[in-house]
């Protein structure tokens, strides 16, 4: 274990231990993924004695520049030292109340603090005393590293029933460390499902964010389901779960498909929020799932109710109400359009009008659409693909010929009341909105004079006062009739 103990810091921890007749160990995830080869900025030190008074000490030792960051009510204190975060605590031992997870702190030995530890993987502990690079592993972690087995280093269910986010955080480390959970371990999650009850949202959230992030996402929400947390942490996902039979028709089970899509978009993207996008796409299928003797089984307008159930997804998930929630549930209510689309003659205009509502949302837009493809048909996947592949040269094309991708329309609302002498109201939309669809439908191009003669034509049309109007721009500088126009 020296390798993982090259840094400066260690070096220094080690000299005050020695100096002090010091106990001090670096214990946890540091250790953890030094044994896995896995890259940690984060050092956890525990010291049987004072931890504050131990980073303080060494802060001096490592200059004037080190500032410690004390958190008394815990008893720990933090100091930051050349791009890792450093943590001091005295060993300690905790017991728990039946209500809440924070813990009762006596101090203890080293023995007590592993113990409290959540997995036998996360109670290794390393030396930097009289013994400096040995491992202290009263629990058989290194062991359970080579097998990749998670098990905790109690009964797990006083692990669990103490802190019952531990349980979430075990799925997570199974899914990010492709690890198997020890079956008495597993059994316990689910006998203790419950007590997830007395965890905050944001807890919950943060580690389902974690899993999300993770190599293989569906592992982690298929072993939450198993367990019976899913339902009780995020049920509208679990309502997805199953499928129905009616006269030989089918359709396949839509927790599974959300799985695979997320899985296949993670190969692509290390987004969260387009994650997000990939899990929750088909969230109201459920909701809009009907039988149909001529076409089977439909789920009609389930983008539309999917884009407005996101906001109270992300609300009860204390998720952000903020724009990464409006691109969520922009991607949710778009991403069957792309597919519409290379199933028929792609036009001109709904490209346009794509790439409009997609604005610079357009390639994440794609590579759900293209994530969502998880037949087992492979020529059906070849001819989807190709015919992605027809849209994405539409768009290329239609967006280097026509800049429709946010586009703005050459003439402002603003400029549309002072032309026609206007005030705010029903009029100044319907304007607006004849020329967005004349420019998106190709019936004139996306320049001032055109759409100054389209407004005049509309206007007068409408029995508003054109009199007023400007007369410098007609005929257009574009040679374009405005007889000619028809919106």
């Amino acid at each position: 274990m020296q390798n993982c103990l090259k840094h400066p810091v260690f070096k220094i921890i080690s000299e005050i231990a020695l100096q002090e007749d010091l106990e001090v160990y670096v214990i946890g995830g540091f250790v953890r993924d030094a044994l896995l080869k896995r890259k940690s900025k984060d050092i956890d030190i525990v010291v049987v004695g004072n931890g504050i008074d131990l980073a303080n000490k060494v802060a001096v030792k490592t200059g004037k520049d080190t500032l410690v960051t004390v958190f008394k009510n815990f008893g720990t204190a933090m100091l930051k030292y050349k791009d890792y975060e450093i943590e001091f605590v005295g060993a300690r031992k905790e017991s728990y109340r039946r209500d809440s997870r924070k813990p009762i702190v006596e101090n203890g030995s080293l023995k007590d603090d592993q113990e409290r530890r959540d997995f036998t993987i996360n109670a290794l502990a390393i030396s930097l005393g009289k013994e400096f690079g040995s491992i202290v592993d009263p629990f058989g972690g290194t062991a359970d590293l080579k097998s990749k087995i998670l098990r905790t280093p109690m009964d797990p269910d006083k692990t669990f029933s103490d802190d019952p986010l531990r349980m979430m955080r075990g799925i997570r480390f199974a899914t990010q460390l492709g690890f198997e959970i020890d079956e008495n371990t597993f059994e316990s999650i689910c006998r203790n499902k419950d007590r997830i009850g007395i965890i905050s949202k944001e807890r919950i959230i943060d580690e389902i964010n974690k899993i999300l992030l993770s190599p293989t996402p569906s592992v982690g929400f298929k072993l939450l389901d198993q367990s019976g947390l899913l339902e009780l942490i995020f049920p509208e996902l679990v309502k997805l779960k199953g499928t129905e039979t009616i006269n030989n028709k089918s359709h396949k089970d839509n927790f599974l498909h959300s799985l695979k899509v997320l899985d296949n978009i993670c190969e692509k993207t290390d987004s969260l929020w387009l994650r997000w996008a990939a899990l929750l796409h088909d969230i109201a299928k459920p909701q809009t799932k009907k039988y149909f003797p001529q076409q089977g089984w439909t789920f009609h307008g389930h983008e539309f109710l999917g884009a407005k159930m996101v906001p109270d997804i992300f609300r009860a998930l204390k998720l952000p109400q903020n724009d990464k929630m409006k691109y969520v549930q922009k991607l949710v209510l778009l991403h069957l359009r792309p597919i519409v689309l290379s199933q028929e003659v792609v036009t001109d205009s709904a490209v346009r009008r794509l790439l409009f509502d997609a604005g610079d949302d357009i390639d994440d837009l794609m590579m759900l659409c293209d994530a969502d493809i998880t037949s087992g048909n492979p020529e059906k996947v070849r001819r989807f693909s190709q015919n992605f592949e027809l849209v994405r040269q539409k768009l290329k094309e239609l967006e280097e010929k026509d800049a429709i991708r946010n586009f703005q329309p050459p003439i402002s609302g603003d400029e549309i009341m002072r032309i026609f002498s206007l005030s705010p109201g029903r009029e100044i939309g319907i304007l607006k909105t004849t020329l967005k669809d004349a420019i998106l439908d190709g019936i004139i191009e996306n320049n001032y004079d055109q759409a100054y003669a389209l407004l005049l034509k509309k206007a007068e049309e409408m029995g508003l006062n054109i009199e007023s109007a400007p007369k410098s721009l007609l005929p257009p500088r574009s040679g374009l009739n405005i007889t000619q126009i028809n919106p």
